[in-house]
Protein backbone atom coordinates (compact mmCIF):
# COMPACT_ATOMS: atom_id res chain seq x y z
CA UNK A 1 0.00 0.00 0.00
CA UNK A 2 0.94 3.86 -0.81
CA UNK A 3 1.68 5.88 2.53
CA UNK A 4 -1.54 7.84 1.08
CA UNK A 5 -3.61 4.61 0.68
CA UNK A 6 -3.08 3.91 4.37
CA UNK A 7 -3.86 7.75 5.44
CA UNK A 8 -7.19 7.09 3.94
CA UNK A 9 -7.70 3.75 5.83
CA UNK A 10 -6.88 5.50 9.11
CA UNK A 11 -9.28 8.40 8.42
CA UNK A 12 -11.99 5.69 7.52
CA UNK A 13 -11.20 4.18 11.02
CA UNK A 14 -11.74 7.78 12.71
CA UNK A 15 -14.97 8.57 10.72
CA UNK A 16 -16.24 5.12 11.56
CA UNK A 17 -14.64 6.20 15.38
CA UNK A 18 -17.13 9.16 15.51
CA UNK A 19 -20.70 7.69 13.97
CA UNK A 20 -20.60 4.07 15.46
CA UNK A 21 -20.80 2.68 19.30
CA UNK A 22 -18.57 0.11 18.40
CA UNK A 23 -15.00 -0.58 20.22
CA UNK A 24 -11.86 0.21 18.79
CA UNK A 25 -10.65 -3.07 18.41
CA UNK A 26 -13.59 -4.43 16.50
CA UNK A 27 -13.52 -1.80 13.98
CA UNK A 28 -9.88 -2.59 13.64
CA UNK A 29 -10.14 -6.04 13.15
CA UNK A 30 -13.26 -5.89 10.76
CA UNK A 31 -11.20 -3.41 8.29
CA UNK A 32 -8.72 -5.71 7.92
CA UNK A 33 -10.32 -8.86 7.67
CA UNK A 34 -12.16 -7.19 4.69
CA UNK A 35 -8.52 -6.25 3.27
CA UNK A 36 -6.35 -8.90 3.03
CA UNK A 37 -4.14 -7.23 0.72
CA UNK A 38 -2.76 -5.51 3.26
CA UNK A 39 0.79 -6.69 4.33
CA UNK A 40 2.00 -6.99 8.02
CA UNK A 41 3.77 -3.52 7.94
CA UNK A 42 0.37 -1.75 6.08
CA UNK A 43 -1.56 -3.19 8.93
CA UNK A 44 1.22 -1.65 11.98
CA UNK A 45 1.09 1.34 10.58
CA UNK A 46 -2.50 2.35 10.14
CA UNK A 47 -3.06 0.37 13.97
CA UNK A 48 -0.43 2.48 15.37
CA UNK A 49 -1.41 5.99 13.49
CA UNK A 50 -4.98 5.40 14.48
CA UNK A 51 -4.57 4.65 18.43
CA UNK A 52 -2.19 7.31 18.40
CA UNK A 53 -4.99 9.61 17.37
CA UNK A 54 -7.46 8.03 20.07
CA UNK A 55 -4.71 8.57 22.28
CA UNK A 56 -3.82 12.14 21.93
CA UNK A 57 -7.47 12.77 21.13
CA UNK A 58 -8.50 15.68 24.05
CA UNK A 59 -5.65 17.20 23.06
CA UNK A 60 -6.05 17.18 19.17
CA UNK A 61 -9.64 18.64 19.82
CA UNK A 62 -8.54 21.24 21.70
CA UNK A 63 -5.97 22.70 19.22
CA UNK A 64 -8.88 22.21 16.67
CA UNK A 65 -11.25 23.73 18.58
CA UNK A 66 -8.88 26.51 19.35
CA UNK A 67 -9.12 27.59 15.61
CA UNK A 68 -12.69 27.64 15.54
CA UNK A 69 -12.40 24.85 13.56
CA UNK A 70 -15.06 22.09 13.34
CA UNK A 71 -13.43 18.61 13.49
CA UNK A 72 -13.45 15.77 11.10
CA UNK A 73 -11.84 12.22 10.73
CA UNK A 74 -10.05 14.04 7.89
CA UNK A 75 -8.74 16.82 10.56
CA UNK A 76 -8.01 14.55 13.31
CA UNK A 77 -5.41 12.39 11.05
CA UNK A 78 -3.98 15.72 9.52
CA UNK A 79 -3.43 17.57 12.88
CA UNK A 80 -2.15 14.18 14.23
CA UNK A 81 0.45 14.18 11.40
CA UNK A 82 1.14 18.17 12.34
CA UNK A 83 1.39 17.97 15.53
CA UNK A 84 3.73 15.38 15.86
CA UNK A 85 6.57 16.81 13.32
CA UNK A 86 5.67 13.67 10.72
CA UNK A 87 4.41 15.89 7.81
CA UNK A 88 4.09 19.27 6.87
CA UNK A 89 1.13 21.05 5.15
CA UNK A 90 3.09 20.72 2.00
CA UNK A 91 4.17 17.17 1.90
CA UNK A 92 0.44 16.61 2.72
CA UNK A 93 -0.88 18.61 -0.30
CA UNK A 94 2.08 16.54 -2.61
CA UNK A 95 2.14 12.97 -1.44
CA UNK A 96 -1.01 12.11 0.71
CA UNK A 97 -4.01 14.30 -0.22
CA UNK A 98 -3.70 14.21 -4.37
CA UNK A 99 -6.70 11.75 -4.85
CA UNK A 100 -4.97 9.77 -6.87
CA UNK A 101 -5.87 6.23 -6.73
CA UNK A 102 -6.62 5.02 -3.50
CA UNK A 103 -5.17 8.64 -2.15
CA UNK A 104 -7.90 11.27 0.15
CA UNK A 105 -9.15 13.76 -1.57
CA UNK A 106 -7.22 17.31 -1.68
CA UNK A 107 -6.99 19.21 0.98
CA UNK A 108 -9.67 22.08 1.08
CA UNK A 109 -9.12 25.90 1.77
CA UNK A 110 -9.56 25.88 5.42
CA UNK A 111 -7.85 22.48 5.59
CA UNK A 112 -4.69 23.90 4.60
CA UNK A 113 -5.67 27.53 6.81
CA UNK A 114 -5.78 25.22 9.73
CA UNK A 115 -2.98 22.99 9.59
CA UNK A 116 -0.44 26.06 8.80
CA UNK A 117 -1.72 27.16 12.08
CA UNK A 118 -0.70 24.12 14.07
CA UNK A 119 2.74 23.96 11.79
CA UNK A 120 5.35 24.18 14.51
CA UNK A 121 2.99 23.67 17.36
CA UNK A 122 3.79 21.03 19.97
CA UNK A 123 0.92 18.27 20.60
CA UNK A 124 0.89 19.70 24.47
CA UNK A 125 0.26 23.52 25.11
CA UNK A 126 0.36 25.74 28.23
CA UNK A 127 -2.71 27.43 27.75
CA UNK A 128 -4.73 23.48 28.02
CA UNK A 129 -6.18 22.79 31.07
CA UNK A 130 -4.53 20.07 33.25
CA UNK A 131 -7.90 17.75 32.10
CA UNK A 132 -6.84 17.99 28.51
CA UNK A 133 -2.82 17.55 28.53
CA UNK A 134 -3.15 14.24 30.85
CA UNK A 135 -5.97 13.69 28.12
CA UNK A 136 -8.64 12.54 31.12
CA UNK A 137 -12.00 12.67 30.15
CA UNK A 138 -14.43 15.33 32.20
CA UNK A 139 -16.19 13.00 34.06
CA UNK A 140 -13.26 10.61 35.78
CA UNK A 141 -11.18 14.02 36.75
CA UNK A 142 -12.53 14.95 39.78
CA UNK A 143 -13.29 11.04 40.93
CA UNK A 144 -9.58 10.30 40.15
CA UNK A 145 -8.46 13.27 42.06
CA UNK A 146 -9.93 12.35 45.01
CA UNK A 147 -8.33 9.09 44.53
CA UNK A 148 -4.85 9.38 43.43
CA UNK A 149 -4.54 13.67 44.61
CA UNK A 150 -0.48 14.80 43.98
CA UNK A 151 -0.38 11.75 41.90
CA UNK A 152 -3.07 11.73 38.83
CA UNK A 153 -0.75 12.57 36.66
CA UNK A 154 1.50 9.95 37.37
CA UNK A 155 -1.31 7.85 36.72
CA UNK A 156 -2.91 9.56 33.75
CA UNK A 157 0.49 9.75 32.48
CA UNK A 158 1.54 5.81 32.55
CA UNK A 159 -2.05 5.44 31.21
CA UNK A 160 -0.92 6.62 27.60
CA UNK A 161 1.49 4.55 27.73
CA UNK A 162 0.95 1.22 25.36
CA UNK A 163 1.13 -1.49 27.25
CA UNK A 164 3.17 -4.68 26.89
CA UNK A 165 1.35 -7.86 25.99
CA UNK A 166 1.03 -10.37 29.34
CA UNK A 167 0.33 -13.95 29.02
CA UNK A 168 -0.61 -16.14 31.29
CA UNK A 169 1.40 -19.49 31.24
CA UNK A 170 -1.66 -22.34 31.62
CA UNK A 171 -0.21 -24.91 34.31
CA UNK A 172 -2.42 -27.61 33.09
CA UNK A 173 -0.88 -28.18 30.02
CA UNK A 174 2.72 -27.22 30.40
CA UNK A 175 5.42 -25.82 32.55
CA UNK A 176 6.44 -21.34 33.33
CA UNK A 177 9.85 -22.21 32.46
CA UNK A 178 8.99 -24.26 29.15
CA UNK A 179 6.88 -21.94 27.60
CA UNK A 180 9.74 -18.73 28.39
CA UNK A 181 12.30 -21.15 26.97
CA UNK A 182 10.47 -22.02 23.72
CA UNK A 183 9.15 -17.70 23.31
CA UNK A 184 13.02 -16.86 23.64
CA UNK A 185 13.76 -19.57 21.36
CA UNK A 186 11.82 -18.24 18.67
CA UNK A 187 12.82 -14.68 19.07
CA UNK A 188 10.58 -13.32 21.52
CA UNK A 189 11.95 -10.28 23.59
CA UNK A 190 10.34 -11.53 26.46
CA UNK A 191 10.68 -11.24 30.83
CA UNK A 192 9.15 -12.44 33.59
CA UNK A 193 5.80 -10.87 35.47
CA UNK A 194 6.47 -9.08 38.36
CA UNK A 195 3.32 -9.95 40.07
CA UNK A 196 1.50 -12.90 39.03
CA UNK A 197 3.54 -16.30 38.70
CA UNK A 198 1.84 -17.18 35.88
CA UNK A 199 2.99 -13.77 33.72
CA UNK A 200 5.44 -13.76 30.67
CA UNK A 201 5.52 -10.47 29.56
CA UNK A 202 5.77 -9.63 25.65
CA UNK A 203 7.99 -6.82 24.65
CA UNK A 204 5.66 -4.96 21.05
CA UNK A 205 2.78 -6.87 20.04
CA UNK A 206 3.75 -9.74 17.83
CA UNK A 207 0.98 -11.84 16.19
CA UNK A 208 0.79 -14.30 19.24
CA UNK A 209 -2.13 -15.54 18.00
CA UNK A 210 -0.60 -17.73 15.68
CA UNK A 211 2.32 -18.85 17.81
CA UNK A 212 1.96 -22.96 18.01
CA UNK A 213 1.30 -22.49 21.84
CA UNK A 214 -1.14 -20.34 21.83
CA UNK A 215 -3.32 -22.41 19.31
CA UNK A 216 -2.95 -25.99 21.58
CA UNK A 217 -3.77 -23.92 24.80
CA UNK A 218 -0.33 -23.32 26.97
CA UNK A 219 -0.76 -19.94 27.05
CA UNK A 220 -3.36 -17.36 27.22
CA UNK A 221 -3.15 -13.84 26.63
CA UNK A 222 -4.39 -12.40 30.16
CA UNK A 223 -2.92 -8.63 31.56
CA UNK A 224 -1.32 -9.55 35.19
CA UNK A 225 -3.29 -7.19 36.72
CA UNK A 226 -6.51 -9.31 35.57
CA UNK A 227 -4.43 -12.44 36.71
CA UNK A 228 -4.23 -11.20 40.51
CA UNK A 229 -8.22 -10.94 40.67
CA UNK A 230 -8.08 -14.40 39.61
CA UNK A 231 -5.43 -15.40 42.41
CA UNK A 232 -7.10 -13.72 44.89
CA UNK A 233 -10.13 -16.21 44.65
CA UNK A 234 -7.02 -18.35 46.14
CA UNK A 235 -8.74 -21.40 44.44
CA UNK A 236 -8.36 -24.99 45.49
CA UNK A 237 -8.66 -28.37 44.08
CA UNK A 238 -12.23 -29.94 44.83
CA UNK A 239 -14.34 -26.28 45.61
CA UNK A 240 -17.08 -25.42 44.06
CA UNK A 241 -16.58 -21.88 42.48
CA UNK A 242 -18.57 -19.45 41.07
CA UNK A 243 -17.17 -16.88 38.26
CA UNK A 244 -20.74 -14.93 38.35
CA UNK A 245 -19.62 -12.08 35.25
CA UNK A 246 -17.54 -14.65 33.87
CA UNK A 247 -17.56 -12.73 30.22
CA UNK A 248 -15.02 -14.53 27.73
CA UNK A 249 -13.77 -16.72 30.60
CA UNK A 250 -10.32 -14.96 31.41
CA UNK A 251 -10.82 -15.38 34.95
CA UNK A 252 -12.64 -18.54 34.78
CA UNK A 253 -9.67 -20.35 33.01
CA UNK A 254 -7.11 -19.09 35.89
CA UNK A 255 -9.46 -20.43 38.48
CA UNK A 256 -9.48 -23.51 36.80
CA UNK A 257 -6.04 -24.15 36.39
CA UNK A 258 -5.69 -23.14 40.25
CA UNK A 259 -7.75 -26.09 41.28
CA UNK A 260 -5.73 -28.48 38.60
CA UNK A 261 -9.04 -29.84 37.25
CA UNK A 262 -10.59 -31.03 40.06
CA UNK A 263 -14.18 -29.87 41.80
CA UNK A 264 -16.25 -27.58 40.01
CA UNK A 265 -16.05 -23.74 38.33
CA UNK A 266 -19.23 -21.97 37.10
CA UNK A 267 -19.27 -19.74 34.30
CA UNK A 268 -22.23 -17.12 34.66
CA UNK A 269 -23.07 -14.23 32.39
CA UNK A 270 -26.16 -12.12 31.03
CA UNK A 271 -24.77 -12.57 27.14
CA UNK A 272 -25.10 -16.12 26.76
CA UNK A 273 -22.85 -15.26 23.70
CA UNK A 274 -19.98 -14.64 25.16
CA UNK A 275 -20.19 -17.80 27.01
CA UNK A 276 -20.74 -19.59 24.16
CA UNK A 277 -17.22 -18.51 22.92
CA UNK A 278 -15.44 -18.99 25.74
CA UNK A 279 -16.46 -22.50 25.52
CA UNK A 280 -13.95 -22.63 22.76
CA UNK A 281 -11.28 -21.24 24.65
CA UNK A 282 -11.53 -23.73 27.78
CA UNK A 283 -11.63 -26.81 25.38
CA UNK A 284 -8.24 -25.11 23.78
CA UNK A 285 -6.80 -24.71 27.42
CA UNK A 286 -7.69 -28.69 28.08
CA UNK A 287 -10.11 -27.60 31.16
CA UNK A 288 -13.30 -30.39 32.17
CA UNK A 289 -14.51 -28.91 35.14
CA UNK A 290 -15.68 -25.60 33.71
CA UNK A 291 -19.97 -25.57 33.11
CA UNK A 292 -21.60 -22.18 31.58
CA UNK A 293 -24.63 -20.72 33.04
CA UNK A 294 -26.44 -17.74 31.15
CA UNK A 295 -28.12 -15.43 33.56
CA UNK A 296 -31.81 -13.78 32.23
CA UNK A 297 -30.48 -10.62 34.65
CA UNK A 298 -27.92 -11.00 38.47
CA UNK A 299 -31.93 -11.54 40.02
CA UNK A 300 -32.10 -14.89 38.25
CA UNK A 301 -33.62 -17.54 39.86
CA UNK A 302 -31.01 -20.06 39.01
CA UNK A 303 -29.18 -17.76 42.04
CA UNK A 304 -31.85 -18.28 44.99
CA UNK A 305 -32.15 -22.26 43.81
CA UNK A 306 -28.20 -22.13 44.78
CA UNK A 307 -27.94 -20.15 47.75
CA UNK A 308 -25.20 -20.73 50.22
CA UNK A 309 -23.93 -23.41 48.07
CA UNK A 310 -20.53 -22.37 46.69
CA UNK A 311 -17.18 -21.65 48.25
CA UNK A 312 -16.23 -19.01 46.61
CA UNK A 313 -17.62 -16.67 44.36
CA UNK A 314 -15.81 -13.95 42.26
CA UNK A 315 -17.44 -11.18 40.70
CA UNK A 316 -15.43 -9.08 37.73
CA UNK A 317 -18.29 -6.66 37.94
CA UNK A 318 -19.61 -4.36 34.84
CA UNK A 319 -17.47 -1.11 35.22
CA UNK A 320 -16.04 2.13 33.98
CA UNK A 321 -13.14 0.76 32.47
CA UNK A 322 -11.17 3.55 33.63
CA UNK A 323 -8.25 1.25 34.34
CA UNK A 324 -7.79 -0.32 30.77
CA UNK A 325 -7.29 3.18 29.30
CA UNK A 326 -3.99 1.99 28.04
CA UNK A 327 -5.05 -0.72 25.94
CA UNK A 328 -8.48 0.70 25.34
CA UNK A 329 -7.95 4.92 25.12
CA UNK A 330 -11.01 4.93 22.95
CA UNK A 331 -12.26 4.57 26.20
CA UNK A 332 -11.09 7.94 27.43
CA UNK A 333 -13.65 10.24 25.39
CA UNK A 334 -16.44 7.85 24.07
CA UNK A 335 -19.25 5.87 26.60
CA UNK A 336 -19.97 2.65 24.73
CA UNK A 337 -21.83 1.18 27.85
CA UNK A 338 -23.26 2.87 31.16
CA UNK A 339 -22.20 5.32 32.95
CA UNK A 340 -21.39 5.86 36.95
CA UNK A 341 -24.69 6.71 37.69
CA UNK A 342 -25.97 3.47 36.19
CA UNK A 343 -22.77 1.21 36.87
CA UNK A 344 -22.52 1.75 40.61
CA UNK A 345 -26.14 0.98 41.40
CA UNK A 346 -25.53 -1.70 38.92
CA UNK A 347 -22.72 -2.88 41.07
CA UNK A 348 -24.49 -3.20 44.30
CA UNK A 349 -27.05 -5.20 42.42
CA UNK A 350 -24.86 -7.56 41.83
CA UNK A 351 -22.97 -7.81 44.56
CA UNK A 352 -25.93 -8.27 47.06
CA UNK A 353 -27.67 -10.64 44.74
CA UNK A 354 -24.23 -13.03 44.26
CA UNK A 355 -23.42 -13.15 47.83
CA UNK A 356 -26.67 -15.27 48.39
CA UNK A 357 -24.42 -17.94 46.73
CA UNK A 358 -21.44 -18.25 49.12
CA UNK A 359 -22.11 -21.16 51.94
CA UNK A 360 -20.62 -20.21 55.47
CA UNK A 361 -17.42 -19.64 55.87
CA UNK A 362 -17.21 -19.36 51.96
CA UNK A 363 -15.86 -16.30 49.96
CA UNK A 364 -17.09 -13.11 48.34
CA UNK A 365 -14.09 -11.90 45.65
CA UNK A 366 -15.52 -8.64 44.09
CA UNK A 367 -13.26 -7.24 41.80
CA UNK A 368 -12.96 -4.14 39.05
CA UNK A 369 -10.79 -3.34 36.06
CA UNK A 370 -11.65 0.51 37.99
CA UNK A 371 -9.17 2.65 40.17
CA UNK A 372 -12.42 5.30 41.20
CA UNK A 373 -13.37 4.40 44.78
CA UNK A 374 -17.07 4.72 43.50
CA UNK A 375 -16.99 1.65 41.87
CA UNK A 376 -14.48 -0.06 44.77
CA UNK A 377 -14.10 0.79 48.14
CA UNK A 378 -16.84 2.66 48.30
CA UNK A 379 -18.98 -0.79 47.13
CA UNK A 380 -17.32 -2.68 49.68
CA UNK A 381 -18.06 -0.35 52.42
CA UNK A 382 -21.71 -0.27 51.50
CA UNK A 383 -22.24 -3.99 51.02
CA UNK A 384 -20.28 -4.69 54.88
CA UNK A 385 -23.03 -2.16 56.12
CA UNK A 386 -26.13 -3.77 54.65
CA UNK A 387 -24.64 -7.45 55.06
CA UNK A 388 -23.31 -8.05 58.62
CA UNK A 389 -22.73 -11.69 58.44
CA UNK A 390 -20.12 -10.57 56.06
CA UNK A 391 -16.25 -9.49 56.80
CA UNK A 392 -13.37 -8.17 54.81
CA UNK A 393 -10.65 -10.21 54.82
CA UNK A 394 -6.66 -10.24 54.18
CA UNK A 395 -5.59 -11.08 50.77
CA UNK A 396 -4.04 -14.49 50.48
CA UNK A 397 -0.75 -14.47 51.51
CA UNK A 398 1.00 -14.75 48.14
CA UNK A 399 -0.55 -11.89 47.11
CA UNK A 400 2.51 -9.36 46.61
CA UNK A 401 3.08 -6.34 49.15
CA UNK A 402 2.83 -4.03 46.29
CA UNK A 403 -0.13 -4.08 45.35
CA UNK A 404 -1.49 -4.24 48.98
CA UNK A 405 -3.30 -1.01 49.66
CA UNK A 406 -4.90 -2.26 53.20
CA UNK A 407 -6.77 -5.24 53.44
CA UNK A 408 -7.90 -4.36 49.23
CA UNK A 409 -5.22 -5.38 45.97
CA UNK A 410 -4.95 -2.16 44.11
CA UNK A 411 -2.83 -2.44 40.86
CA UNK A 412 -2.17 0.71 39.01
CA UNK A 413 -0.09 1.47 35.79
CA UNK A 414 1.80 4.16 37.52
CA UNK A 415 2.90 1.92 39.98
CA UNK A 416 3.04 -1.82 38.34
CA UNK A 417 3.16 -1.12 35.15
CA UNK A 418 -0.16 -2.98 34.48
CA UNK A 419 -3.64 -2.10 33.61
CA UNK A 420 -5.43 -0.58 36.67
CA UNK A 421 -7.37 -3.44 39.07
CA UNK A 422 -8.65 -3.36 42.20
CA UNK A 423 -10.36 -6.74 44.37
CA UNK A 424 -10.94 -7.43 47.96
CA UNK A 425 -11.67 -10.64 49.94
CA UNK A 426 -14.88 -10.24 51.76
CA UNK A 427 -16.08 -14.11 53.92
CA UNK A 428 -19.40 -15.04 55.27
CA UNK A 429 -19.37 -15.82 58.58
CA UNK A 430 -19.60 -19.73 59.98
CA UNK A 431 -22.49 -21.36 61.02
CA UNK A 432 -22.81 -21.28 64.85
CA UNK A 433 -23.65 -24.62 65.80
CA UNK A 434 -25.50 -23.89 69.30
CA UNK A 435 -25.23 -27.27 71.78
CA UNK A 436 -26.58 -27.56 75.68
CA UNK A 437 -24.11 -28.93 78.42
CA UNK A 438 -25.93 -31.59 80.08
CA UNK A 439 -24.77 -32.23 83.54
CA UNK A 440 -25.06 -35.29 85.07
Amino acid sequence: MTPAARYKMVIDLVHQMMNIERPADSMVSAMFRGARYMGSSDRKNVRERFYRILRHYHRITWWIKHYNYTASARTYVCADSILNSEQTVATLQSRIFTGIDYAPTPLSDSEVKLLLELQGKPMTSDDMPDRVKYECPEWAWSPLNSAFGKKTKDQLEAMQVKNDVHLRVNTLKTKYDDVFEKLTKDGFTIERGTLSPNCIRVKGHPALTQHEFYTNGNFEIQNEGSQLIALCCDAKAGERIVDFCAGAGGKTLAIAASMNNKGSVVACDVLDGRLKRSRIRFRRAGVHNIETRPLSSERDPWVKRHKKSYDTVLIDAPCSGLGTWRGDPDKRWRQLGPGLSELVPLQAEILDSAARLVKEGGRLVYGTCSLLPEENETQIKNFLTAHPDFKQIDLPAFIPNTVRDGQNMKATPADHDCDGFFAAVLQRDEKVVETKNETK
